[in-house]
């Protein structure tokens, strides 16, 4: 880590085929962290957490230490059953739409390329999202 908030080029590795494979999807650096946008809009957000240093982050997803950070959007008739799942996921009370996960060892990448298909599908302009079908099932 080099800076507050800095996020392992492994997870960048993982999210960055996702995120910028999704019509006209862009990251650049956050006030923290990364965040991928489609036009002006977040549609994925990732940070490493400290809870001296971002504590309304740490609230949210009940840190007691460092950890990995991954906010989204979500269909608002999804929320509760993700938040049914307990870990990894949380939820930040900064927007009705806004979903949290912590990103560990035991994350499920496939999930979350679903996810941040359906957090693009939320904040694209729907032309885009239209061109946006389910994520591929897994070869094998």
């Amino acid at each position: 880590m080099t800076a507050p908030g800095d996020v392992p080029p492994e997870i960048l590795d993982r999210l960055r085929p996702i995120c910028l494979g999704l019509p006209e999807t862009y990251e650049e650096p956050a006030w923290v962290g990364t965040r991928w946008r489609i036009r002006k809009r977040t549609i994925a957000h990732v940070l490493t957490v400290d809870p001296d240093r971002q504590p309304v982050h740490a609230r949210a997803a009940a840190l007691d230490q460092p950890a990995c950070l991954l906010t989204f959007r979500s269909p608002l008739d999804e929320i509760a059953g993700l938040l049914a799942t307990g870990h990894p996921f949380y939820k930040p009370d900064w927007s009705p739409n806004v979903m949290g996960m912590v990103l560990d060892g035991n994350t499920d990448w496939e999930e979350v390329g679903e996810l941040l298909t359906e957090s693009y599908c939320v904040m694209a302009p729907k032309r885009l999202a239209a061109r946006v079908g389910p994520p591929a099932p897994p070869i094998g």
